[in-house]
């Protein structure tokens, strides 16, 4: 892993690895910009909390455009781009894989330019994406036993440490002291998903501040543990605890990329919940279902979907609760549509007609007993007049073996920048659109970082 981490070049990429990275790296910008908005009222209190910790212009926040040490901007966008459960997942892996790593990475590369005068080019940008991408999941697949701790932010955290590395271009040596490093500061655990806290996002924004962080130690020559991964106390050892490295080797030496088996989140909800939501949503259209004339809803999945997003209704339950919750999005589907940015309004949480069809959804399991599997699921709804109804999914909505077509890309795009802070013009899109279309013939990625800022007049 060190070797491919330290040797990848933008040459050694596929077309199809390129166009992956420039599509879900528009994505989580867009999401990212949405979580500025007044929908994420805390990210109002950590954008205020970073600044408290010191200033600088080493890079800036998204949206509103603060300049701050390059940790801090890690931090204040990589809580915008997870707060909303809305960032592409890499499902075999069950990791973020831009959240930590995009906030993180650009704030490296904005500070590379206005901290050492040496601009990153989009090639460069794209290359160390990939590095962090691919360490990030290949850590997470080899994972083998229920999470206890937050993979995402963890592995998203060591990704992201390779990738500032590959960006300054580090050795071998350096890269291994500042993924050591960054192991010795990981924070997150499943406590925060488990009650939905918005912690959870939190734990995300904490890693990339992590990652930033290390770096400077580790090139400024700091000493760190080597076997961060396998030794006794290592990653895989103590926080996963059961682990198999094997599929994840095979795959490096393939050269697999792994930013190619990244899914678009559609909905903004926990990931486990997309194939039900897609599932109800055909049959609501096919049938014209709605909470009345639904009588009961049976989701058999996999022990990981039950885990994650199986919760019971709450009155006064918060956005990042209600966002995991299954029963509340189920009947926000049948309600409204579909989930979409606006359906956590302190009113739709306190609909008691959502509360009332809870009640009616349950969750069973199938014969699925992979612990970090999230397909296949089945539904079977039961009208009051007596039909039942069927549906299956063997893949997500947005996974690779269904993915989202440009034009539903680009209707994700502005539904998030409809959402943020300040208002992005049409003229506004339309660069940015441009920028990450040719993301790779960038000449300094700064430049797309203001493009990701609306200046107040």
């Amino acid at each position: 892993m060190l070797q491919h981490a330290g040797t990848l070049r933008f040459e050694d990429l596929s077309a199809e690895a390129v166009a992956a990275t420039r599509v879900f790296v528009m994505d989580s910008a867009a999401v990212g910009i949405s979580g500025s908005g007044p929908q994420v009222p805390l990210t109002q209190l950590v954008r205020c909390s970073a600044a408290s910790y010191g200033s600088g212009n080493a890079a800036r926040a998204w949206v509103t455009g603060e300049a701050l040490p390059a940790a801090s901007a890690a931090m204040v966008n990589g809580y915008q781009i997870h707060s909303q459960e809305f960032d592409c997942v890499h499902m075999p892996a069950v990791v973020h894989p831009l959240a930590v790593i995009q906030s993180a990475v650009f704030a490296a590369a904005e500070q590379r330019a206005n901290v050492d005068g040496l601009p990153v080019d989009g090639k460069a940008l794209i290359t160390a994406l990939n590095v962090a991408v691919d360490v990030a999941t290949l850590i997470g697949i080899s994972g083998r036993a229920p999470m206890r701790f937050f993979r995402p932010s963890m592995c998203g955290a060591l990704g992201a440490a390779a990738g500032i590395a590959h960006l300054y271009g580090a050795d071998e040596e350096l890269l291994r002291r500042v993924l050591g490093l960054t192991y010795s500061h990981l924070s997150g655990t499943m406590q925060a998903h488990v009650e939905g806290s918005p912690t959870l996002a939190l734990q995300v924004a904490l890693n990339a501040r992590a990652a930033v962080s290390c770096w400077e130690l580790a090139r400024n020559g700091f000493p760190a543990p080597r076997e961060m991964l396998e030794g006794p106390f290592g990653y895989l050892p103590l926080i996963e605890g059961e682990f198999d490295t094997g599929p994840s080797l095979q795959k490096l030496a393939a050269r697999e990329a792994q930013i190619l088996t990244v899914s678009h989140k559609v909905f903004p909800t926990g990931g486990a919940a997309h194939a039900a939501q897609d599932m109800l949503m055909e049959l609501r259209q096919q049938h014209g279902l709605n909470l009345e004339n639904v009588a009961s809803i049976e989701l058999q999945a996999p022990p990981l979907v039950r885990r994650l997003v199986g919760r019971s209704y709450q009155p006064a339950m918060e956005t990042s609760y209600a966002r995991l919750c299954l029963p509340f999005l189920l009947g926000t589907v049948l309600l409204d549509g579909r989930v979409g940015l606006s359906a956590y309004a302190p009113e739709k949480l306190a609909d008691a007609r959502l509360a009332a069809f809870a009640a009616q959804v349950s969750l069973v399991p199938n014969d699925c007993e992979d612990p970090n599997a999230l397909v296949p699921q089945s539904m079977t709804v039961t009208l009051r007049d007596g039909r039942v109804l069927h549906k299956q999914r063997d893949a997500a909505i947005g996974s690779p073996q269904r993915p989202l077509s440009r034009a539903q890309q680009l209707e994700k795009f502005h539904h998030c920048l409809d959402h943020a802070a300040r208002p992005f013009d049409g003229g506004h899109r339309d660069a940015l659109i441009s920028h990450f279309d040719h993301l790779q013939d960038i000449d300094d990625v700064r430049r797309l970082v203001d493009l990701l800022i609306v200046e107040t007049p």
